[in-house]
């Protein structure tokens, strides 16, 4: 079953003007966006869509709106439609979208589906870094940064769940092929598809049932840099910062997370970790510690603007 990654989340909401404004903000490409609500693509196509929470053809809620409403996933040929297919419908109720897809529920009550993937080809600066020792990445006299420079959400990266039962959620992923790369000891673990060598595209965090729904998501973006610079720009539309910035360890991936009118965090990430089967799954307590290697707070802009400060 070569899953490739997240295709879409789907939200239902009760504020549709808000959600629009946050994932516009956030750097998403609104498509086909009025009242009822709308898709905000990423670079590659990969999306966020909301609807309003009462709409009918949405799967049932898990809580109080706004929530998750479903996690669709990509693959690579209808083949492996055919074959998650015959899996789930081992043990659970499966229907069939116009399109081929295939939508059920996790364990854990999670609304799943799968599609041919609608990731596409896309353009975007590189980031070139030199570093001493090593050749220069950008060419002479080409400035590393500027102003107006784009820091956009390139691909749907992952999405992290609160479960009640996160060892009974990791052995009905595992099913479908999803690899656990490494794991927080009472809290849960990181997993990735087949399909994909992203450290994870899916963390899942043990808590009470009546906390059971979507912690955060994030989108890839194309440097530590881009996650600062869209961060700030984020800020500055008025979005408040939850955590953030810093750099993960497990995953070693970049973030800024933002609180949102979604039901959820939303973040910022970059620079993941990638993975093959040869790689040993981690396993650490959850702590401040072992959550991040650094973390900043952002502030204002400000330059010191007199002599510094005397040594007692």
């Amino acid at each position: 079953m070569n899953i490739i990654g997240l295709d879409a989340l789907i939200f239902g909401v009760d504020d549709i003007q808000a959600c629009t404004h946050c994932l516009r903000d956030y750097g998403l490409l609104p498509v086909d966006v009025d009242s009822e609500g709308g898709r905000f693509e990423a670079l590659d196509g990969t999306a966020v869509i909301i609807r309003r929470a009462d709409d009918a053809s949405l799967p049932a809620a898990i809580g109080p709106a706004p929530s998750i409403r479903e996690t669709v996933y990509g693959v690579a040929s209808m083949a492996d439609l055919e074959a998650i297919a015959d899996e789930l419908g081992r043990d659970r109720p499966v229907t069939r979208g116009a399109d081929g897809s295939v939508h059920s529920v996790d364990d854990m009550g999670f609304a799943i589906g799968f599609q041919i993937s609608v990731r596409r080809a896309y353009s975007a600066p590189a980031d070139l870094t030199n570093a001493p020792g090593h050749a220069p990445q950008r060419p002479v006299n080409q400035p590393g940064i500027n102003p107006d420079m784009q820091a956009l959400p390139r691909t749907l990266s992952h999405v992290v769940y609160f479960v009640p039962d996160a060892a009974k959620a990791e052995v009905f992923y595992k099913r479908l092929g999803f690899v656990t790369t490494d794991t927080f000891v009472g809290a849960g673990p990181f997993m990735r598809p087949a399909g994909s060598d992203d450290h994870h595209c899916l963390f899942m965090i043990q808590t009470p049932p009546h906390m059971k729904g979507c912690e955060h998501f994030t989108f890839h973006m194309g440097s530590g840099t881009e996650v600062l610079l869209a961060g700030r720009r984020f800020e500055e539309q008025g979005w408040t910062s939850f955590w953030g910035p810093g750099r993960h360890l497990f995953g070693s991936n970049w973030f800024w997370y933002f609180n949102s009118p979604l039901g959820c965090h939303i973040e910022y990430d970059a620079d993941m970790d990638k993975h093959d089967d040869a790689w040993q799954a981690r396993q650490a307590p959850l702590s401040a510690d072992n959550s991040q290697l650094f973390l900043f707070t952002s502030r204002e802009k400000w330059f010191p603007s007199g002599p510094p400060p005397k040594q007692a």
